[in-house]
């Protein structure tokens, strides 16, 4: 697939809906837990896709903090079949959400494709081979707890925050593209929710547009991240309206592609801020 036949950046903005083939999801939505949940999986893609979704991201392995890691071959157990069957029944692309490249490329020749690494390459070094040889799109987010150093130093203001994101997030962007990766393939992630504090998660969300100038397609997905939840006080299934807050404060700033949990309200939400900020297919 290529990005730039499926989508008109800055058109509209794009939704990506959120399956967890996992047992234990930070949002509390992880389907792994049911004995139909391969079923299940499919029954909440093909909603997603009523209900607005442009994209549905499938992922085996929880990003929350303190998960334990999942080894490949039970990675593949649980995406694979959901993915085969979704490339097939859903008439939108599916994405596989995985930092293993082993995993990816199974779910390439599953029918995915595009590829969402919350490493931003940085995981598996047969990765960005992987989406060159495969001419695949690839997401990379900006992640701070994938930093080689694990160090985060807490920034001292917004200005060195945005700073430090932009230029991590062209870092990655600049080797992904001399591994092979075509540009025109990639979207940037800033990484929100990812390690960092509530203020920082705000912080970077007000001044997204500072990264619009690294010329690629934006995703976020503040759905459910727990900086919502303190933001205001409220437990994952009770935050679709700070989610909507937040997305639509990204549609503002620049954002082309939310990937979230609750699609059908934010479809709604999407398509009335696009209507004030995308006029004629171009930001008033």
């Amino acid at each position: 697939m290529r990005l730039e036949d499926r989508f008109s950046w800055g058109g509209q903005t794009y939704l990506m809906g959120v399956i967890n083939v996992t047992p234990d999801s930070f949002s509390g939505d992880g389907l792994l837990v049911r004995g139909d949940w391969v079923e299940a999986a499919i029954e909440q893609g093909l909603r997603l896709v009523a209900d607005g979704a442009h994209i549905l991201d499938v992922g085996g392995e929880s990003t929350r903090p303190g998960a334990g890691p999942v080894s490949a071959r039970e990675e593949l157990r649980r995406v694979v079949p959901v993915v085969e069957a979704l490339s097939v029944l859903a008439d939108v692309p599916v994405s596989i959400d995985t930092t293993k490249a082993e995993v990816a490329a199974a779910a390439l020749d599953a029918g995915a494709a595009m590829i969402n690494d919350v490493s931003g390459l940085r995981a598996d070094p047969e990765m960005a081979p992987l989406a060159a040889e495969r001419k695949a799109p690839v997401v990379l987010a900006h992640n701070p707890a994938a930093r080689s150093s694990e160090v985060a130093v807490p920034p001292a203001s917004d200005d060195v925050l945005i700073d430090r994101v932009r230029r991590e997030l062209g870092g990655l962007l600049e080797g992904a593209i001399a591994r092979g990766v075509d540009e025109r393939q990639i979207v940037l992630d800033p990484g929100i929710g990812f390690s960092r504090t509530v203020e920082e998660n705000l912080a970077l969300l007000d001044n997204l547009g500072r990264l619009r100038d690294l010329g690629r397609p934006l995703l976020i997905g503040p759905s459910r991240k727990p900086f919502i939840g303190f933001a205001l006080d409220l437990p994952p299934d009770e935050q679709v309206e700070g989610s909507a807050g937040a997305a639509a404060v990204g549609i503002v700033r620049g954002v082309d592609i939310l990937r979230v949990h609750d699609v059908r309200p934010l479809a709604r939400i999407a398509r009335m801020v696009d209507a004030i900020v995308r006029r004629d297919g171009a930001r008033g």
